[in-house]
């Protein structure tokens, strides 16, 4: 385990407790061996850090090429240290599922974002179907986490100073259902949207966003709420 991703969380830790309200619940719930999808909302640049100080388990993650573009040749050594590749957002990044695909063969966590990008308003964006395929590909569980909280962190420095009721809520993990072929468009829609929904049952309904309409139209019942 890298060096520097474990200096990294303690300092964090240590910030977290110091500033803000951090709370995790669930974390009993995290497979603590073997290939793990974990599936999250979106809200700041601080949520990869986040979730790599309250998950028992080392994480993997996929991060905008942006940011690595964004940074001196330190900076990106430091990312990768921490855990990241770059992904482009533009389209089929071929280079960044086959890393991912690599760490869950060597039974890695994995962390993804299936929005894509953080959401602007809080509420939750429509996710893009690649991650299905990815854990489709790999078979490996998928633990659903839903984050409240950290969406006024927007500025990158703010992971130093991280104030605030911030929550991190880790749900059951569970497997979808293996697949004879490439599966058609239509289905891995679906199967994108049960995760978000399973996403959904972890945050209050007004981070749902998108899909909180798409409950109201597909009549699919309203999540319990979190305890505070």
């Amino acid at each position: 385990m890298s060096t520097i991703y474990n200096i990294t969380n303690v300092l964090q830790r240590g910030t977290l407790r110091l500033f803000s309200d951090w709370k995790v619940t669930g974390a009993e719930n995290v497979p603590p061996v073997g290939p793990l999808v974990i599936v999250s909302n979106h809200l700041s640049n601080f949520d990869p850090s986040l979730l790599s100080c309250s998950l028992p388990r080392r994480m993997n993650y996929l991060a905008k090429d942006g940011i690595f573009k964004a940074v001196t040749p330190l900076g990106r050594w430091y990312l990768r240290q921490y855990g990241a590749f770059p992904i482009d957002r533009g389209g089929a990044d071929v280079a960044a599922f086959r890393w991912s695909l690599r760490q869950l063969q060597h039974d890695a966590a994995l962390v993804v974002f299936p929005e894509g990008t953080r959401s602007q308003s809080a509420g939750m964006n429509p996710a893009k179907a690649g991650v299905v395929s990815l854990i489709l590909r790999s078979g490996a569980p998928v633990l659903p986490v839903g984050i409240t909280g950290t969406e006024h962190l927007g500025a990158f420095l703010r992971v130093v100073n991280p104030t605030g009721k911030i929550r991190v809520n880790i749900g059951q993990p569970f497997s979808l259902p293996s697949i004879e072929g490439r599966p058609p468009r239509e289905l891995l829609e679906s199967m994108t949207t049960d995760i978000m929904h399973r996403v959904c049952d972890l945050i209050p309904e007004e981070y749902h966003g998108y899909y909180a309409r798409e409950r109201h139209t597909t009549g699919r019942p309203p999540s319990p709420q979190p305890s505070p």
